[in-house]
């Protein structure tokens, strides 16, 4: 059964917030806030957990996984991306934006699209998860957890834990989040392709 913390949205508590972050540490899946409703994460490494989260959402094989990342400090270890690119993520983040990119070694082929060889990337605005990515100290393997058959991601922790209670190792109750999708960029090519138009404006995109 998962451990379920109530952290407050604003003012995240920084014991919980270890608590959650020790539990990724030793492997396991947690749920948690983002600008764009429920996410899934786990750390980068971790395959088993990975698996998990593939079973619960049955994700297949051309999915683009996301690192949740807290800045843009380390997006040259994961992601190909010029200096255009580069300008644009920095006026644009944080925010509800996934940005796909060509995925360099360092990110596990299991992670990456298995057609385009690609990864997500995205840097949250919403304090609990940057608190979560503050403390681990490393990007954070995620996808926003769309059950099958859904459209939106999940934004009541409670409905999520009478459904996932048994299958994840914790949940961070952050609030009641609006449904909405993130805006989902293409800019692993030389033109930017806009996706989805989901709460991000594109018009800097386009």
């Amino acid at each position: 059964m998962s451990q379920f913390f109530y952290i407050h949205d604003e003012n995240p508590q920084a014991r919980l917030i270890s608590q959650a972050v020790a539990i990724l540490k030793k492997g396991g899946v947690i749920v948690y806030p983002t600008d764009s409703g429920y996410a899934l994460g786990c750390m980068i490494g971790e395959k088993d957990a990975m698996t998990r989260m593939v079973r619960i959402r049955k994700i297949e094989n051309d999915h683009n996984f996301s690192l949740m990342c807290r800045d843009l400090s380390e997006l040259a270890n994961f992601a190909k991306v010029d200096n255009q690119a580069y300008r644009l993520l920095k006026s644009s983040t944080p925010g509800p934006y996934t940005f796909i990119f060509k995925a360099t070694k360092e990110v596990p082929k299991r992670l990456q699209c298995e057609k385009k060889k690609t990864i997500g990337i995205r840097v949250p605005d919403n304090l609990i998860a940057q608190a979560l990515l503050t403390a681990l100290d490393a990007p954070m393997m995620s996808t926003s957890l769309v059950m099958p058959d859904e459209l939106f991601a999940e934004s009541d922790p409670e409905h999520i834990r009478d459904i996932l209670e048994h299958q994840v190792d914790a949940i961070v109750h952050g609030g009641y989040l609006p449904e909405k999708q993130t805006t989902v960029i293409d800019m692993s090519e030389d033109t930017i392709d806009v996706l989805r138009h989901g709460a991000g404006d594109t018009s800097a995109f386009e």
